[in-house]
Formats: C-alpha cells, sequence, structure tokens
C-alpha cells in the first residue's frame, strides 16, 4: 500500500475536480456522495498504510512521483514519505474531515445547487492541500501544502462572499497567514544555502553535526517557528483565527480540528532535530505556547457567540500543544493534536447544530434550555465539553496531563501558569455548556417554536466524534497506570534522532499520581463553580463592567493592531496615492504628456504647404547646423 499513498490526496483532488467543474449541473446529493465519498476513500487507503507503518520493522519509504525542482547541486523531488508521524496525521485529517463532509451534506442543504457545490469542491481542495503538507518528503512539498491551506482557508472563511464583514475576515486571515509564512519561506532558503538540500533526511543529518546551540539552527529554527505562529495562531499573530468564525461552522471544525491549524504542530514535531539543537529557540516556543493558552483562555471567559467561544479554545490549546515542543514533549503535542481534533470537532459541530435549530442565531444569552429539544446534540456537546475540561477517563485528560507532567519536569512555573488556563479552560467551556443547554429559553416564541434536534446526518458524526472524544485517550496512557504508552511507542522512530540530545526528565510514579490527582480535582471544582454561576442564567448585563467588559473585547487587541498597524498603513498608502503618486508621478507624467501635446500644436503650424518656406527653413537649419558645427 505504501506504493499506493499518491491515492490518498489524489481521491480528494478528484472530487475538487469534479464538484468544481460540474458546480453547474450535478444535483446536491451527487455532489455531497462526490465530496464524502473521495474523503471517505482517502481514509480507507490510509487506514491500510497505518497497520502496514505499525507493522514491526517499519522504517522510513520515500515514494518518488516525479523531479520537481533541479537546478545545479539542488534537487527536490516531488516525493511523499511515509512514516509514523506522517500516517497519523493522515488518519486525523481523513477520518475527521470524512465525518464534517457528511455533516455538511445536511447543514449546506439550504444553498442553492452552485453554491452547494462550490463549497464541497473548497473543503476537498482544503484536505487535498492538507494531506500534501503531511506528506511532502522535503520542506518545499510541506511550503506548497502550507499555502494550499492558506488559499483554501481564504476561500472557505470568505464563501459567503456577499456579506462584506465575512470578506474582511477573509482577508484579514489571508494576509496575517502571509506574514508568518515569509518566515517560513526565508527559514527554507536559510537552509538551502546552508545544507544545500530541503529533504528530511539529509538536512537533520547535516544539522547534527553543527551541534547544540549553533546561530545557524537558531535563526532556521526561529523563522521556520514564525511560520507556525502565523498557521497555527499564537501570539502575535492569533487574531485571524477568531475571525475565522465567518465561514460555514463546519469549515470552522475542519480548520480548527483536524487540519490548518496543527500544520504548526507538525512541522515543528518534524523538524525535533533541529530543535532539539536549538534550545534557546524551545524556550521561546514553550513561553510564546503558555502566553497564548492562558491569555486566550481568559478571552474565552466572556465571549458570548458560541462559535467565537470555541475559537479562542482553540487557540488556547494550540498553546498548550507548543508548551509541549517547547519542552522536548514532540509525541505529547502530537497526542494533543489527536484528542483535540475529536473533542473540537465534536463541539464545533455540536455549535453547528445548535444554531441550526435556532435558525442562524450564534449568541448564547438568547439560548438556553435546549437540551431538552436536543437531546442527542446535549449529550454529545457534554462528552465533548468533559473531554476538553481534562476529566479523568476521558481524552483530554491523558494528553493534558501529559503536556503539564512534562512542563513540571523542565520548570515548575510552567506547570503552574498552564495548570491555571487549564482550569480557566474548564470554567469557560461548561459555563458555555450551562447557558446554552440547561435553564429557561430565552429566545424568541418564534425560535422556541422551530427548535429540533438535527437530521442523522449531523447527529451521526457528533456520536461518533463524542464516543473518539472519551477513547481517543487511551492510546497514550501513561505507564503509571501500568500499561504500555501505545502511541509513544508507535511515535518513537520519528524522534529517535533528537534523542541523544534531548535532556529527559523523569518523574516518579508517585509525583505523576500527585499532579493528576490535583489537577483533576480543581477542574472539578472549576465545573461545579461554572455550574452554581450559570446553571440557571438570565443576562442582566451587569457582567458587562471593568475586567469583564475588557476581556469581552478581547483585551481591545484588534483595536491596538488596528490603531498601531492597519490606520498608519492606511495613511501611508494614502499619503503616497494622493502626495507621490497623483501629485508627483502622475502630474510629472501627464505633464510630459501636455507638453508634448502643446509642441506638436506648435510644430504643425510649420506645415503651411509652401515651397518656398521649405527651402528657406532647409537653408536656415542647414546654416545654424554649420554654426554648432564649428563652435564645437
Amino acid at each position: 500500500m505504501i506504493n499506493l499513498v499518491w491515492l490518498v490526496p489524489f481521491l480528494p483532488l478528484l472530487g475538487f475536480l469534479v464538484n468544481g467543474l460540474g458546480r453547474r449541473f450535478l444535483s446536491k446529493s451527487l455532489v455531497g456522495f462526490v465530496g464524502s465519498s473521495t474523503v471517505l476513500a482517502a481514509f480507507v487507503v490510509s487506514l491500510m498504510i497505518f497497520f502496514q507503518v505499525k507493522a514491526d520493522g517499519f522504517t522510513a519509504q520515500v515514494v518518488n512521483l516525479f523531479d520537481f525542482i533541479s537546478v545545479g547541486s539542488l534537487h527536490i523531488p516531488f516525493a511523499f514519505q511515509v512514516d509514523q508521524l506522517s500516517a497519523l496525521f493522515l488518519l486525523i485529517i481523513t477520518g475527521v474531515g470524512t465525518l464534517i463532509h457528511i455533516y455538511s451534506t445536511s447543514y449546506m442543504h439550504d444553498e442553492s445547487n452552485e453554491s452547494f457545490a462550490r463549497y464541497f469542491a473548497y473543503l476537498n481542495l482544503f484536505v487535498f492541500s492538507m494531506l500534501i503538507l503531511v506528506l511532502g518528503a522535503n520542506y518545499v512539498m510541506m511550503f506548497i501544502g502550507w499555502e494550499g491551506v492558506g488559499l483554501c482557508s481564504y476561500l472557505l472563511i470568505g464563501f459567503w462572499f456577499k456579506n462584506t464583514s465575512y470578506n474582511n475576515a477573509a482577508k484579514k486571515a489571508f494576509i496575517m497567514n502571509r506574514i508568518g509564512d515569509l518566515g517560513f519561506l526565508l527559514g527554507i532558503l536559510f537552509m538551502i544555502m546552508q545544507f544545500g538540500t530541503v529533504t528530511f533526511p539529509e538536512v537533520f543529518s547535516k544539522a547534527a553535526p553543527l551541534g547544540m546551540n549553533s546561530p545557524v539552527l537558531g535563526a532556521i529554527a526561529m523563522l521556520l517557528f514564525v511560520g507556525a505562529m502565523g498557521k497555527s495562531a499564537q501570539i502575535p499573530l492569533y487574531t485571524w483565527l477568531p475571525d475565522a468564525m465567518a465561514g460555514p461552522t463546519p469549515v470552522s471544525a475542519l480548520i480548527h480540528a483536524a487540519t490548518m491549524v496543527t500544520a504548526g504542530i507538525y512541522m515543528i514535531a518534524r523538524s525535533n532535530v533541529i530543535y532539539t539543537l536549538a534550545p534557546c529557540i524551545q524556550t521561546v516556543v514553550a513561553i510564546i505556547g503558555l502566553a497564548t493558552a492562558v491569555f486566550a483562555a481568559s478571552i474565552a471567559l466572556k465571549q458570548n457567540d458560541i462559535k467565537k467561544v470555541l475559537a479562542y479554545s482553540t487557540v488556547s490549546q494550540l498553546g498548550y500543544m507548543f508548551l509541549a515542543l517547547g519542552v522536548g514533549a514532540y509525541g505529547a503535542a502530537v497526542f494533543h493534536v489527536m484528542t483535540h481534533a475529536f473533542f473540537k470537532a465534536l463541539l464545533f459541530l455540536g455549535s453547528g447544530s445548535v444554531i441550526h435549530a435556532m435558525g442562524g442565531e450564534q449568541d448564547i444569552r438568547k439560548m438556553g434550555g435546549l437540551k431538552k429539544y436536543m437531546p442527542t446534540t446535549n449529550w454529545t456537546f457534554l462528552i465533548g465539553c468533559i473531554a476538553i475540561a481534562g476529566i479523568p477517563g476521558f481524552s483530554g485528560f491523558f494528553s493534558k496531563d501529559e503536556i503539564l507532567a512534562h512542563a513540571f519536569g523542565v520548570n515548575i512555573s510552567y506547570y503552574v501558569i498552564g495548570l491555571i488556563g487549564a482550569l480557566m479552560t474548564a470554567f469557560y467551556m461548561f459555563r458555555l455548556y450551562y447557558i446554552t443547554f440547561c435553564g429557561q429559553f430565552r429566545g424568541t416564541h418564534e425560535q422556541e417554536h422551530h427548535l429540533h434536534e438535527s437530521p442523522a446526518a449531523m447527529t451521526v458524526p457528533l456520536i461518533v466524534l463524542a464516543i473518539l472524544s472519551v477513547v481517543g485517550g487511551y492510546v497514550g496512557m501513561p505507564e503509571v497506570f501500568g500499561t504500555k504508552n501505545f502511541l509513544a511507542e508507535y511515535l518513537a522512530p520519528i524522534f529517535a534522532p533528537s534523542a541523544p540530545f534531548a535532556v529527559t526528565h523523569h518523574l516518579s510514579h508517585s509525583t505523576e499520581w500527585l499532579l493528576m490527582g490535583l489537577s483533576s480535582v480543581l477542574v472539578i471544582v472549576m465545573i461545579l463553580l461554572a455550574r452554581q454561576k450559570f446553571v440557571n442564567y438570565q443576562d442582566t448585563g451587569a457582567e458587562n463592567t471593568g475586567l469583564a467588559k475588557v476581556l469581552e473585547n478581547k483585551w481591545y487587541i484588534d483595536e491596538l493592531y488596528d490603531a498601531v498597524i492597519v490606520k498608519p498603513l492606511y495613511e501611508l498608502s494614502r499619503f503616497f496615492r494622493d502626495t507621490v503618486e497623483k501629485a508627483g508621478i502622475d502630474r510629472l507624467v501627464n505633464g510630459v504628456g501636455r507638453g508634448v501635446k502643446w509642441g506638436s500644436q506648435q510644430l504643425r503650424l510649420v506645415q503651411t504647404g509652401n515651397v518656398g518656406f521649405y527651402i528657406f527653413a532647409m537653408v536656415i537649419s542647414m546654416i545654424v547646423l554649420f554654426v554648432i558645427g564649428f563652435l564645437l
């Protein structure tokens, strides 16, 4: 099956071509079938590849398709690398992607035929681009997929392009990602200059002899991290991700759970040798991740748009993944990517089910009491909240506690701050749950009259994701439970090259039990506090003052960026337009044109038709030329 790995990205690409080219005449049912079945088929192939990779003695294999770039000694093939890391990401992308496609067939059914087909074409292209990103056998291939998901996010965030604010959100995402992508591109160019190659094994083998704290590796690692900050929404390049909620809700699930935002984590995990050899940059990664985790969690505490709460939750959870990468726990970061894909896709699709029932309403203050109208959505959403909060037995507990344990081993302050963020996560998620599903309904009578459970095409993916959100963490159970950590064992070959340079921190079993017990008890306390405060929520507006107002307005960071960056750039562009271009360049160019026009108007008067005058002019001209020649 390894030699058929090209089928995995090809099948979604085929779906994109069929739905894109046939958007004007294909029926919705056929479009939905093509879009969903191609990703499902890619999942089946990915599953077969995964079991082959999982077999004992498997070593990474590169499948060369054709020569892509060949300049002098630089050779960059169009090739796919199949190993434990790429095989796992294939399952996450195609598996969760299939459920989102199936969900979309119902959620987007009110769209026109052409719009429906365009949506599925973009969705298929998104999956194709992410698969290219994780399968690429070199950094250039990764960058192609990296830019592809950036383009698709722009197309899907601004899917309803007649709405100006949605278009602005799409442009914001595109431009902020270009900032990060410039750093990634410069890192690749620096890599080519230093190593003469961008193929993973060759880069890592040439990086190792440079030794620890090499300035070259530090520069490459930092430039690559700038790219990761943009794509995975870390401070200061995070503000595009909450605005990405402008797109359809299934798009939010795909961007936030299975594809685009995990690209930065994948890239750094893939580059583990470079980052292990640059511990100073690893520290930067850990600090930025930790700051993002807590900062975004504080904003989520006071958001009232159901999707904005989940958006800032994603930014926060990505921060935990970068914290893991920064302390050298690459396997823990990948583990949290997997569990997060399950419960965050569940939560976003659950929010879509709520929005669908509420007729498009997204303000949780106008909801309430939905559990009696939407029992399946209620129970699955509750499971997602429990999983992300880190209640023992659910997937988020295992991955979150593994990250916090590694952080404790490196720096106890990392652990304390990370635990505070985890407690805020439990509080804001159950605030969201209780305000939305408990108490009395606070919407209009018309909305209450139309409340209903979503159709099977939407609820079945919710049930599947809820099951995965419960059992998904058991593949990475720590050894303290008396079992092998299957995921860590599976991923060990990926991180083996960096192991000789890594500083390991071993915690005693008693310490691990203590940390898990402490976080679990405190999380339960936060959930009980949220229940006490919000189970019978009534919107009085009293909480919209002081710090609460600051948090509701996202610490005014968007306004700060607007004042410090956007408006000065607008003024500078206006200066160049009005002063430099119109008053300067345009006036100069137009002046030359007017001068030529005036000169030609005067010169045409010479054309009199009088032969005598022409002879006279010729003689005078000859005399003038003779005098000039004599003087020179």
